[in-house]
């Protein structure tokens, strides 16, 4: 019995997904697998990607792994070749490659608390938060350019963008990637309205806080208690908990649906354990 949240069949449909060597996106390229669609993994880390495909295709799915580097125009055309080749043209397209970097973090939440040595403000490297903007924007712009081509050729698809809560509100300490993903979800609506003509959909999904190995030494100790920050969060969050990857499959395999949600784009959805909704008080 399938352990998915919606009974929805993308039998028959091409899934693309970046970024899917790591922990949400390879959940939604599975979830994907499990529905019935043909799935190209696309990841810069080609071992992960090829592990997924290999565990999935064992259970009878169908999925391919691609190394892909999503800042890389002609690498990308190259692996576009190769999913018209094994799988066909592209009906979905997942946006899930992303993420920060520690030259575009600062030590500290506020520059009054910034320590002799320490990274402020001051110090962010202009290399590192070019980084960010680049993997986050560009690296959901220029996919876009390769397979979306595929759907207005069809006058058919979908795309799905990875936004994040602090498109919303910025998070202390990591500005570049919070100004990165209010571009995404800028983004989102310019795209939307750009295809809207093709029969192209554009939505985004922004997960909350999960823990995951890039924040991991922001939300735990060495020893396995939670930071300061964690503890932050969860007053936060009138859940008081954080958001599980998997919590995030029903609304990506419900916004991906033509049938379910025909009506709904240039959406930006938070899966967030209500911590958009909370005030703090």
């Amino acid at each position: 019995m399938s352990n998915l949240p919606l009974n929805i069949d993308y039998t028959g449909k091409v899934v693309v997904v970046t970024g899917a060597g790591g922990l949400i996106c390879g959940a939604m390229a599975r979830a994907f697998a499990e529905s019935g669609a043909k799935v190209a993994a696309l990841d810069l880390n080609e071992d992960a990607v090829k592990a997924l495909a290999a565990d999935l295709e064992a259970q009878g799915y169908i999925c391919k792994g691609y190394k892909a580097n999503v800042l890389d125009p002609e690498a990308l055309e190259e692996v576009h070749k190769a999913v018209l080749a094994d799988l066909g043209a592209c009906d979905i397209l997942v946006n899930g490659a992303g993420g920060n970097n520690p030259r575009a973090t600062t030590d500290n939440e506020y520059q009054h608390e910034a320590k002799e040595g320490g990274k402020s403000f001051f110090d962010l490297d202009a290399a590192g938060v070019d980084f960010v903007f680049k993997l986050n924007f560009q690296g959901t712009l220029l996919p876009t350019q390769v397979f979306a081509k595929d759907m207005v050729a069809k006058k058919s698809g979908c795309i799905l963008n990875i936004s994040s809560m602090n498109a919303y509100i910025p998070l202390t300490k990591i500005p570049a990637y919070s100004a990165a993903k209010a571009g995404i979800s800028n983004f989102t609506q310019w795209l939307a309205t750009h295809f809207a003509g093709t029969g192209i959909r554009c939505n985004a999904i922004a997960p909350g806080f999960l823990v995951s190995a890039q924040n991991k030494a922001l939300l735990f100790n060495e020893d396995g208690t939670p930071t300061a920050r964690s503890a932050k969060i969860l007053k936060g969050t009138p859940t008081e908990r954080f958001v599980d990857a998997k919590e995030l499959i029903g609304a990506t395999l419900f916004l991906c649906d033509d049938r379910c949600a025909s009506a709904i784009t240039g959406v930006v959805l938070p899966i967030d354990a209500g911590f958009s909704a909370y005030s703090g008080v």
